[in-house]
């Protein structure tokens, strides 16, 4: 293909996987999918390899990226068929993201499929919510293999009563799943369209002109680094289960455009749920080297093929069965891009920025009194990490979430609780050249009676400044005005007052006397 055709090309996947967001947006009833934007949607090969995807979230398109040829590799797959999972030692990531594939035939061979993976605010944990303080991975909701949700176009009845009728609200579940199941079909038909106006092979070659062109763009981006070992540490504050300070580690090994990224050293698997499956911590990675490399990189597997990782097996980075691991993929993973940024630093400190607030700040709620049964779910933004050439941005999501918040008139229109307060937690940001973002302060009043869970990090220290800048303030979780650990589950009575105060981004550079 010339330049342009390769454009249009890639463009066009692209566009399958935006009309599929659309579709899985719109027809959903939950407000993880539908206000939250908790959901991603791409496309892959025959063999299981990422082609596109939409500027969705990178925890759940790394770690698909990274896991799907082991999937669909393992499987029969025919047309119509659909099969479901979340399993996060199979490709998954936690349990609440549900993943649907759907093969594509053309000229009666296996050509693609299409992928979209969503977050189910309940998946049948004990705790409202599903985002349990948990010690093992069956505390944290039911477990789903890989399985045909649909087999040549039929719907099995048995395994969607199953999904749908164990949950605290089975119509919005039923109506998520349907979204999901309509998302794939919306790309089916846009990627068959596609294929029939290229023609099955001519689409095959533009995969790998793709490819190739993506795999060019890489090696450049890392060819121009410096060649070298280069280390960084951080710690998780701790596992919610009694172990604090845990370490991550990495060694980022650059030669002639190729790097190796190595966490040997990182801290064994805990015993709470802040384990990562080793999907997860490829997604991080990914992300970090992918923001070096030019703006028109494609997402496709080429653009990661420079790229190389280690997680010694048992390790937090790459947890066995049945470690718990509902913050993982929410905490863990969002370390695990301030250790590799760290790292990089040392190379290229001018492109680098201080570390963001660090955390999701998880808040998962819900109650089980018969008649009012609902739960919830949603993650909170902070404060951006500020660069060489200008500040971070105050209260927005960073790194590894590209979520929204939930607007407080649907939090408040279907669940019994109230917004007091919502505001940006002014001076948390790192002093320094360039100041980091502010944090954000949330304030819940509960109405009626309920369980909460918390899962947050960046509690017991703030993030690190950059060249000389300073640390954004720590994140901090109050109840009726007393300070709460970062991981903590709780039944709150009605009139009581929750505030998160998330973590402000990290300063650039040593600040002016002036300041």
């Amino acid at each position: 293909m010339d330049p342009v055709e390769l454009n249009i090309f890639a463009s066009r996947l692209e566009a399958v996987c935006d009309e599929m967001g659309a579709v899985l947006r719109n027809a959903a009833f939950s407000p993880n999918i539908r206000d939250r934007l908790d959901y991603s949607c791409a496309v892959f090969d025959a063999q299981g390899e990422l082609c596109a995807q939409a500027a969705h979230i990178p925890v759940h398109l790394g770690s698909m990226a990274f896991a799907m040829a082991g999937i669909v590799s393992s499987l029969e797959w025919q047309a119509g068929d659909m099969v479901v999972l979340n399993d996060p030692y199979l490709g998954g990531t936690h349990l609440p993201d549900v993943t649907l594939i759907a093969p594509l035939f053309a000229d009666g061979e296996l050509t693609a499929f299409v992928v979209n993976r969503a977050h189910h605010a309940d998946i049948g944990a004990e705790s409202p919510g599903s985002m349990p303080l948990s010690s093992s991975l069956e505390q944290e909701g039911r477990v789903i293999p890989p399985d045909y949700l649909l087999r040549g176009g039929e719907l099995n009845q048995r395994l969607y009563r199953s999904l749908v009728e164990e949950n605290r609200n089975p119509q919005e579940s039923a109506g998520d799943f349907a979204a999901q199941i309509s998302a794939n079909r919306s790309g089916v038909e846009r990627l068959s369209l596609m294929i029939d106006e290229w023609g099955r092979a001519g689409f095959l070659s533009g995969l790998q002109a793709l490819n190739d062109y993506a795999e060019k763009l890489a090696l450049n981006a890392i060819a121009a680094l410096p060649d070298g070992a280069y280390r960084f540490e951080d710690l998780m504050d701790d596992d919610g289960q009694g172990s604090l300070d845990i370490p991550i580690r990495v060694c980022l090994t650059m030669r002639g455009g190729r790097v190796t990224v190595d966490f040997n050293g990182t801290a064994g698997q805990v015993a709470g749920n802040i384990n990562a499956p080793l999907s997860v911590a490829a997604a991080a990675v990914f992300y970090a080297f992918r923001c070096l490399m030019p703006p028109q990189t494609p997402a496709c597997a080429g653009t990661f093929r420079p790229i190389s990782l280690n997680a010694p097996v048992g390790c937090l980075l790459n947890a066995q069965r049945p470690a718990a691991v509902a913050a993982g993929n929410v905490e863990t993973s969002t370390r695990v891009v301030d250790v590799v940024l760290g790292a990089l630093a040392q190379v290229v400190p001018e492109l680098i920025p201080a570390a963001s607030h660090g955390s999701m700040n998880n808040l998962a709620m819900g109650s089980d009194t018969p008649g009012r049964r609902w739960d919830y779910y949603e993650t909170i933004g902070g404060g951006m990490g500020a660069g060489c050439r200008s500040p971070g941005q105050s209260g927005v999501q960073t790194h590894m979430t590209n979520t929204l918040n939930t607007p407080i008139e649907v939090v408040e229109g279907r669940f019994p609780l109230r917004i007091r307060r919502y505001e940006l937690r002014r001076g948390s940001g790192g002093a320094g050249r360039y100041g980091g973002g502010d944090g954000l302060r949330r304030e819940f009043e509960f109405l009626a009676p309920v369980q909460v869970s918390l899962l947050t990090e960046r509690r017991r220290r703030g993030p690190w400044g950059a060249d000389g800048g300073g640390a954004g303030a720590a994140g901090r979780n109050l109840l009726d005005g007393e300070e709460l650990s970062g991981k903590v589950s709780l039944k709150l009575e009605a009139g009581q007052r929750l505030i998160i105060e998330t973590p402000g981004g990290g300063g650039w550079g040593t600040p002016s006397s002036d300041e």
